[in-house]
């Protein structure tokens, strides 16, 4: 039997549970970058080889998305939280025994089915959207896009439950946490009454989202912001352990920082778009992540100006990815935010899964630089700046909603 609550209460409790549901599950679509340098060393894996480990889970995780998008729509929030929660399980565990024997291939297969997690996050926007009115859907976006602290925690935590407990106990405790999520959920979330089952079939749907200029244009401005959170959360043990010659527990403690840092921003860059037109906000995230990658390819030393380099890039990073998921809150048919979320959402995982493999490929060995990859985010982010500034409207209008024109 369910707990029933109603008003602002059944509001703010199925915010915070989404968001919690998103964080576990973060959690799990992030455990094998916080561990990647140790199966590099175990595995005596090359650079390349690192970055496609890292990079499989998000994958899977970016192009769920577009169907767990409109399945959304259909069935509910709650049914799809409990889903993937409960589907997620599995995964995880076979991770954890990938790795704990040793086995690159199963590592790539069963991080590969390990996506599945990422997919929360086409779950929770429509599922937040129909409990907030439009004007307050910035903010809850914003909260329930707070979730992205699962890789934070698993950044964190994770190293060090594998050196306190094992490697695939470690893998059990998380499965076990999904396993609990999914029985709260179960008990406690609940659909918004406003919410009205959209019992089309997903492909009409995806085509439908497809023909609206909005889904293309928040994809690709998504793909930089959450794409480039997604890339450094995950890439970014390597990166220090590399340039920086940190351990992995050290690693991991400073991409937690910067993960947390993002997570803070995004209900801040939602927040803002509730206030002002999420334009000046995408603008603002994308001049400062432009700069901050500049001065990463110079190696600030560490740890005070390196770190200060990371947490300001994660910040715009984190103040863009809530600023344009307001925007796509603002600008897409109610009918069809599901669809339009999914496409998005899993532009921005497919913007987080290229950027490893950019990194791994043009590692400069012999003078242990990441200088061309950081240029590339860089001149990313100034064509994204430059496309928002001169081809989107401040203001909502009937252009937003209006089919792409065809070639």
């Amino acid at each position: 039997m369910r707990v029933g609550v109603t008003g602002s209460s059944a509001r703010s409790l199925n915010l915070i549970l989404a968001t919690w549901v998103s964080a576990i599950n973060f959690w799990a679509w992030n455990l094998i970058g916080p561990l990647s340098t140790t199966y590099a060393d175990a595995l005596s894996l090359s650079s390349a080889q690192a970055s496609i480990l890292v990079a499989t889970p998000i994958l899977v995780g970016a192009l769920g998305r577009v169907v767990i998008g409109p399945l959304t729509d259909r069935f509910g929030g709650r049914t799809m939280f409990i889903a993937i929660s409960v589907s997620s399980m599995f995964p995880v565990l076979a991770v954890g025994f990938a790795g704990a024997i040793d086995s690159y291939v199963l590592l790539l297969a069963f991080g590969f089915v390990l996506g599945i997690a990422g997919t929360i996050f086409a779950v929770g926007i429509p599922f937040v959207n129909s409990w907030f009115r439009p004007e307050r859907r910035g903010f809850a976006t914003g909260v329930f896009g707070a979730g992205m602290v699962g890789t934070a925690l698993s950044a964190f935590f994770t190293p060090r439950f594998v050196r306190w407990f094992g490697l695939f106990p470690t893998h059990a405790i998380i499965a076990g946490a999904l396993a609990i999520t999914a029985i709260v959920c179960v008990l406690v979330m609940r659909n918004s009454p406003d919410f009205t089952p959209n019992t089309q079939s997903v492909l009409p749907k995806l085509k439908g989202a497809a023909k609206l200029r909005v889904t293309w244009e928040m994809s690709f401005l998504y793909a930089v912001v959450f794409g480039g959170f997604v890339a450094f959360s995950n890439y970014l043990p390597t990166y220090i352990k590399t340039i920086y010659h940190f351990s992995a527990v050290d690693a991991g403690t400073r991409t937690a920082a910067f993960a947390v840092a993002a997570v803070v921003a995004r209900p801040i860059g939602g927040a803002l778009s509730d206030r002002v037109p999420p334009k000046f906000v995408v603008l603002f995230s994308f001049a400062g992540t432009a700069a901050m990658a500049i001065v990463a390819a110079f190696q600030p030393p560490p740890d005070v100006l390196s770190a200060a380099t990371f947490i300001s890039l994660a910040l715009f990073l984190g103040v863009g990815t809530g600023g344009v998921f307001a925007w796509v809150a603002r600008r897409s048919p109610a009918k069809s935010v599901g669809a339009v979320t999914g496409i998005v959402a899993a532009a921005g995982g497919l913007g987080g899964y290229f950027p490893p493999l950019v990194m791994g490929a043009t590692y400069n060995a012999e003078e242990n630089n990441y200088t061309v990859g950081l240029g590339l985010l860089a001149l990313t982010a100034l064509a994204a700046l430059l496309y928002t500034a001169y081809k989107l409207p401040a203001r909502e209008s009937a252009h937003s909603t209006a089919p792409a024109k065809r070639n």
